[in-house]
């Protein structure tokens, strides 16, 4: 094989530019390291940068070769390209989704050689298809400053979203190389069936040049010979050591290795009986995901692109935003069909830290054509797709898009003619639906997200009683956080609240003239219409207003996390009637205000620290309902727990008044109510605050404030705090003469703190770990808490 990564030479349609060029890489970044376009993330720069996708440009490389019989193979090619070898084309594409592989045995010289890749404008290429379409084909507008993103069998969000910036990427994120043709093992399909103590695994090899096929797993092996291109064999393993979710049991893997005619190739297989579960029941249609007969609540989060640039994406920055979900005690990531299908290295990391993927294909919030010239993309996408990761134990759904369903309702033109959309969004989704059962028969179809169920076309936005839902009337028609208690998800897949990004991310893309929420740029970096507003305004009702901008990013950050643990805490409450929360969203593309609970580069904003708290597999919570307040304990893990819950009122003087304890019994898999705090329970000037555990050593704690927290008398508050050099980096201990609500740390350098955004009370210190980055100098730390920072210091 000729690896044909490393510097290609890359030039504009005009030959005004000539730069060197990474592959795998993205010609933004190259442009940027170049020095012809500046810094895309900084300031206002983005607008500077667009003329990029608008032109075409061409990367190309010499290289040397022996010859003989060779096939081109080309992953992530992104998107309308031609390429060629020594002047000749050998592939036109228009699909960054697909694998390509081509046999250029006939186009390769002994010796010297030359290749290049001719990129389409995106904005271009993506209005030629709209022009030529039967009937428009409208798109999400708010979604796409640069048009016409649904023309294109690319990476939606390279069109901007509202998390994202809009640049038009083009370049090859995966392999590209030279290999030869000979006998080669291509994918292999994987199927289980768990009984009785034994795991069934049927294996579909598709092979070239080979006669027959060995494959060996748990050291059992079987042997088939070829038919049309596939063997075909089952291997039957007794007493299986089983895959599990992450929290549930451990990630056991196994090499499944495949041998014939001289090719060998190897596929990690965890095993596991993974199922979908979605009946018509009393409530209207349940929905959750089934591991080895087990019913498992998915607690998580939506993942979209790790960068906006393709070439700035690495396997270790993905596993720290990953290790981030599980130190966090999530067991499912979504990832959502704007972006991509992630690379065979990403569903590797998922298995081994036991993270479900629920798995969009990639069609997100537009309309899209139904051309029979479309279709057939659409088709060999999800095969090829399907094919190169189904083998992988963390696989739990196959969703067919996002939003579509909801989209037949967004636009004039189908509005106005919603059968023929309809009809037109029918064929795509069957399309998408066929494609992948003719690959992996009995896969975990879902046909959209929000979804009812199979073939129903209902607003899955406000019906909580089927299927999976999408709720956002907290944060698109400015709700109140107390209306997520106002519905009762099967399985709420998308919800979220904004807020600013940490000043340490702010500071990688403005200047402090710019730290004002009204300014230019942070208004650039802010790209949900109104969004700067609806914190503003949400912060206003619910706190006394900050006192300068530091303190309105962090208050941004609390209210996030009280919005996304009101809504997680009670949906989790109702089990089993709700079975899953993944909230939108885990990760940013780039420095922005969004609803990410991780900053770009990975930093964890306080919904994160928050997340660990209320995702813990054990909780405790407190609900109010009519009349009263309860206190409700929730089991996720395959085990009974026996709880003691501790219950007192604390006064905004300190003063803490017992209002007794309880003991419980929580069953597996189970939520139930512990106390019931009648009306009146609570004086004006006092909230709820409950520690629980296992009985004579509760570890965990949590308050309540039943009122709004702009109507307390916040205490003037003295804040110490101690720091000393540990094994891994810095021990923080930090008092109060005074309750201290949501008191938070930050650091003048990257790392991450133990814990954030904790009540403290006098006389009981908290002690915080901070673990840098990178070791170097002494971190200098930042104190702030709720009352300096509506109040200010006194």
């Amino acid at each position: 094989m000729l690896d044909l990564a490393g510097v290609w030479t890359l030039s504009d349609e005009s030959g005004q530019h000539s730069v060197s060029m990474a592959l795998p890489g993205d010609g933004i970044s190259a442009l940027h390291s170049a020095g012809v376009i500046p810094d895309p993330y900084w300031g206002r720069n983005e607008y500077d940068c667009r003329w990029v996708s608008e032109r075409d440009w061409v990367a190309r490389r010499s290289f040397d070769h022996a010859g003989g019989a060779v096939d081109l193979v080309i992953e992530g090619l992104d998107t309308v390209a031609e390429v060629r070898l020594n002047g000749t084309p050998v592939l036109q594409a228009a699909n960054v989704h697909r694998r390509f592989r081509v046999d250029v045995t006939g186009h390769l010289r002994r010796g010297a050689n030359e290749i290049e890749i001719r990129f389409r404008s995106p904005v271009q290429a993506a209005a030629e298809q709209q022009a030529e379409m039967p009937f428009r084909i409208p798109y999400q507008e708010v979604n796409g400053p640069i048009p016409n993103a649904n023309m294109l069998r690319k990476q939606q969000c390279d069109f901007g979203w509202d998390w994202n910036i809009a640049l038009g990427q083009f370049g090859v994120s995966g392999k590209i190389a030279l290999e030869p043709n000979g006998p080669r093992i291509a994918d292999i399909i994987v199927t289980q069936t768990h009984r009785d103590g034994v795991a069934e695994v049927a294996l579909a090899v598709h092979v070239d040049g080979v006669s027959d096929v060995t494959a060996t797993l748990c050291g059992v092996t079987a042997s088939a010979p070829v038919r049309a291109g596939v063997a075909r064999m089952s291997l039957r393993i007794d007493t299986p050591q089983l895959w599990w979710p992450a929290g549930q049991g451990a990630q056991v893997l196994h090499d499944l290795t495949v041998t014939g005619g001289g090719a060998s190739t190897t596929r990690r297989i965890g095993l596991r009986a993974m199922h979908l579960r979605s009946e018509p029941d009393a409530a209207g249609r349940s929905f959750g995901v089934e591991v080895n007969g087990r019913a498992v609540f998915a607690r998580g989060a939506n993942w979209i692109p790790a960068d906006a640039l393709n070439g700035r994406i690495t396997v270790e920055g993905v596993r720290g935003l990953l290790q981030s979900a599980v130190d966090a005690n999530m067991n499912m990531l979504r990832i959502w069909g704007g972006g991509r299908y992630e690379p065979d290295w990403f569903y590797d990391l998922c298995d081994e830290m036991g993270l479900m993927v629920w798995q969009d294909f990639m069609f997100a919030c537009h309309l899209y054509p139904s051309t029979s010239e479309f279709l057939a993309e659409v088709d060999a996408e999800v095969r090829d797709v399907v094919a190169r990761i189904n083998h992988h134990a963390c696989l739990a759904v196959w969703c067919g898009d996002n939003e579509l369903i909801g989209a037949l309702t967004w636009f004039p033109e189908s509005r106005k003619d919603r059968d023929r959309y309809l009809v037109n969004y029918d064929r795509l989704n069957r399309t998408v639906e066929a494609a992948l059962y003719s690959v992996l028969p009995g896969a975990n179809w879902w046909p959209s997200s929000p979804s009812p169920g199979p073939l129903a076309f209902g607003d899955a936005w406000h019906d909580d009683s089927s299927g999976d839902m999408h709720f956002w009337s907290v944060w698109h028609e400015g709700r109140d956080f107390d209306h997520y208690r106002d519905v009762s998800p099967r399985f709420c897949s998308e919800f979220g609240f904004q807020s600013y990004p940490s000043m340490q991310t702010i500071r990688r893309f403005a200047d402090p003239v710019d730290f004002n929420i009204a300014a230019p740029v942070m208004e650039s970096h802010q790209k949900n219409p109104g969004g700067n507003a609806r914190i503003a305004e949400t912060m206003f009702r619910s706190f006394r207003f900050p006192v300068d901008f530091e303190c309105f990013v962090y208050l941004s950050q609390v209210q996030q996390g009280i919005a996304i643990k009101t809504a997680v805490t009670h949906w989790r409450s109702l089990k089993p009637h709700c079975q899953g929360t993944l909230y939108w969203q885990l990760n940013d593309t780039w420095p922005v205000c969004s609803w990410a609970s991780l900053d770009h580069g990975g930093n964890w904003k306080l919904l994160h620290h928050m997340a660990r708290h209320f995702y813990a597999p054990v909780l405790v919570t407190a609900v109010p309902v009519e009349g009263a307040i309860e206190l409700r304990a929730v089991n996720d893990t395959p085990g009974a727990a026996t709880l003691e819950v501790t219950v007192n009122a604390i006064a905004m003087s300190g003063k803490i008044r017992p209002l007794g304890q309880h003991l419980a019994e929580v069953l597996p898999d189970s939520a139930v109510v512990v106390a019931t705090l009648p009306a009146g329970t609570l004086a004006e000037d006092e909230i709820l605050a409950f520690l629980w555990g296992p009985p004579g050593a509760p570890d965990q704690g949590d308050i309540h404030a039943p009122k709004p927290w702009k109507a307390y008398d916040l205490p003037a508050t003295t804040l110490t705090q101690t720091a000393k050099r540990s094994d891994t980096g810095w021990q923080i201990t930090v008092e109060t003469d005074a309750p201290a609500f949501f008191v938070a740390l930050e650091a003048d350098q990257p790392g991450r703190f133990s814990n954030n955004a904790f009540a403290l009370f006098p006389g009981y210190p908290a002690t915080v770990t901070f673990t840098p980055d990178t070791p170097g100098q002494a971190p200098r730390f930042t104190l702030r808490d709720l009352r300096a920072a509506t109040y200010g210091q006194t």
